[in-house]
């Protein structure tokens, strides 16, 4: 199956007597979706109960009419103004305890039922009145999940359900008690509705108790989503799909996957460089208008494990967005290249933000495929140009890797909670290795830690703050290399140090005896070249070991086919390190320049320059943005 392109578009934000022209350039471009209403609450429902979908049939028809295939969203990301007059108790409240008022979007509290209701109400209409309209072929819930920090509320329904959670999960208190170490600083309750939330506390709250607060709001995510989910399934079979973020982990992906068919997220290469990575100035200097030669990728590979092989590219940045704290435009050539690096891993599909740049409102300076004059914008001939080299291709099938690499939602609130040292993350963690991986030119599979690791040749597990069972299980039956990274197994699900001291391996004899973190700058030399930098764990040990700092400190140690790494590594130590351990099971490896990448998709080897000149590689010059598509003999 071929990827389609597409658009978003939003019909109530111009006169009727455009939308045919619209849709016919759409379809003369090329385009195959258009995505609509996600944002149009107000314009279905201009009042409770009263219905006005004279506009929006006319919308659909025309766009049917030109042959475009529909994603129709439900609008609950932007509930209108009336619905705050109905449901005063529905607005999210921040951590500082500010209520987050109306005037913008996703001003909502996950735990306020009656608005979870009001969802699924809208939700229904929307299904009975287009469920069966044959272009409508896939449905999209709701909007960003957890943009603008709005998954953890600290409202009053999100306390009272928060204390139903608990009694839940641990039925007694003096259970909860004993989980979350109340004794210490006499924090003991007596009764499940005297427990707080974790955000006014003099100091730091309890590591257990934001831990737990961390999963609940997870959960309300889940619950949410089911509901409209639920709903849909009554009168669809097309694919329901949400629109994940970048570096966005205050939720559990996967479990939200779970009520789903498709991930799909929303890809602002640019933004994304400036707002989530940390990376020092020279690197953002260096690819400010390219965006992270890995960042892409690391979230493709992502979401195609959330969507079990299924996944999305909902909006792809065109041109110069309005959000972060500086917006440039894309080099030329860069939406092509992130269309087709989508499209090397596997993407069924991708569509553009937006059709037309809106001249009004919060995101008037955002671009488009349109200026807001109706002209083509500067990506509108690349997007042509990419389109008609997308039909020559072949099926670019998945394939999958020999690496894969665990990520954990769980371990991101972990370490968020507890840092220990300024930077310490689980993402970041996760995703050096990634890069390190992406330098020796390796495709990777990114698992949740449920997942089946058997049929990999090498397996990375980094800083997983607790041990599933099963996993543990897997690793030590595990026929190729696995690599635990630091930090993993030093918690129990209760956030405790466990009595055997990390990272609680029954097969390896290996205790954590302390920690150190430490600033740039003094960073630790290992003899085989390269630094530990943030993080060095000081072990007890008899197993062998591999790699010491200059100073014999145990670094890397080994027992059989598992390793243990106690530290996080620069550039340079971790391209070695995993170099070393592909070599050892003959896994070819090939160290990319700085900025080229490359992919094995199908039939083909997708080659991507991010580079802002051109660079040699393998007897052949890539010109700044190149792509090269070679067939796989």
């Amino acid at each position: 199956m071929k990827p389609k392109l597409g658009c978003c578009y939003y019909p109530e934000h111009w006169p009727q007597s455009r939308w045919r022209e619209d849709a016919q350039r759409m379809r003369d471009l090329g385009l195959s979706w258009v995505r609509i209403g996600e944002f149009a609450w107000s314009r279905i429902e201009p009042m409770p109960g009263q219905f006005d979908f004279e506009w929006l049939d006319k919308a659909i028809d025309i766009l049917a009419s030109a042959g475009l295939q529909i994603i129709m969203c439900t609008p609950t990301a932007t509930p209108p103004r009336w619905m705050l007059d109905k449901h005063p108790d529905m607005l999210g409240v921040g951590a500082d305890g500010n209520t987050r008022g109306f005037g913008s979007r996703r001003h909502y509290c996950f735990s306020y039922i009656p608005y979870r209701e009001e969802s699924v109400a809208i939700t229904e209409v929307l299904a009975k009145r287009y469920a069966a309209h044959l272009s409508i072929q896939a449905w999209q819930i709701d909007n960003e999940y957890s943009c603008h920090d709005t998954t953890r509320s600290y409202s009053e329904a999100a306390l009272h359900a928060f204390r139903l959670w608990l009694e839940d999960k641990y039925h007694e208190i003096n259970e909860l008690n004993r989980a979350w170490g109340n004794v210490f600083w006499s924090m003991e309750y007596n009764d499940f509705d005297q427990i707080c939330l974790p955000n006014v506390s003099v100091t730091e709250a309890n590591p257990s108790h934001f831990l737990d607060f961390y999963r609940f709001s997870s959960d309300q995510v889940v619950a949410y989503n089911r509901a409209q989910a639920q709903v849909l399934r009554k009168y669809t079979t097309a694919p329901l799909i949400h629109n994940y973020m970048g570096k966005s982990v205050d939720f559990d992906h996967f479990k939200v996957a779970n009520d789903l068919d498709v991930a799909s997220w929303d890809s602002y290469p640019l933004g994304f460089l400036v707002d989530r990575l940390s990376v020092d100035d020279g690197w953002k200097k260096r690819f400010e208008c390219q965006g992270d030669p890995d960042l892409q990728a690391f979230h493709h590979d992502l979401y195609r494990s959330v969507g079990k092989g299924r996944w999305w590219v909902m909006e792809q940045q065109p041109g110069p967005v309005n959000w972060a704290p500086n917006n440039p435009a894309p080099m030329p050539g860069m939406v092509r290249l992130w269309t087709l690096e989508a499209i090397a891993h596997q993407a069924e599909a991708l569509c553009y933000f937006r059709w037309r740049q809106a001249p009004f409102a919060q995101e008037q300076m955002h671009a488009g495929l349109l200026r807001p004059d109706s002209q083509a914008a500067v990506a509108f001939d690349e997007v042509k140009a990419t389109i008609a080299e997308i039909k020559e291709l072949g099926d670019c099938k998945h394939k999958k890797a020999s690496v894969a690499l665990i990520f954990d939602y769980e371990s991101c609130w972990a370490w968020e909670t507890q840092p220990q040292g300024q930077g310490f993350e689980h993402f970041s963690l996760v995703f050096e290795f990634y890069r390190g991986l992406r330098r020796l030119g390796l495709s990777i599979d990114i698992l949740p830690a449920t997942a089946d690791i058997n049929k990999y040749e090498l397996v990375i597990c980094a800083a997983l703050f607790t041990w599933p069972d099963e996993l543990l299980r897997r690793i030590e039956s595990h026929p190729g290399l696995v690599l635990i990274g630091p930090r993993s197994g030093s918690k129990t699900p209760d956030f405790q140090i466990p009595e055997t001291l990390p990272p609680s391996l029954p097969f390896l004899d290996c205790k954590v005896s302390h920690v150190e973190t430490f600033s740039t700058g003094c960073e630790r030399q290992l003899e085989g070249g390269g630094y530990i930098r943030n993080w060095q764990e000081i072990l007890e040990t008899s197993e062998t070991v591999i790699e010491k700092t200059v100073d014999g400190a145990s670094v890397l140690i080994r027992k059989k086919n598992c390793l243990y790494l106690a530290a996080w590594l620069d550039a340079q130590a971790m391209v070695r390190i995993l170099e070393s351990l592909c070599d050892e099971i003959k896994l070819e490896t090939n160290r990319m320049p700085e900025g080229v990448r490359q992919r094995q998709s199908g039939s083909y080897r997708f080659v991507f320059n991010y580079n802002a000149q051109s660079i040699d590689y393998q007897g052949q010059t890539f010109a700044p943005a190149a792509v090269k598509i070679e067939p796989i003999i």
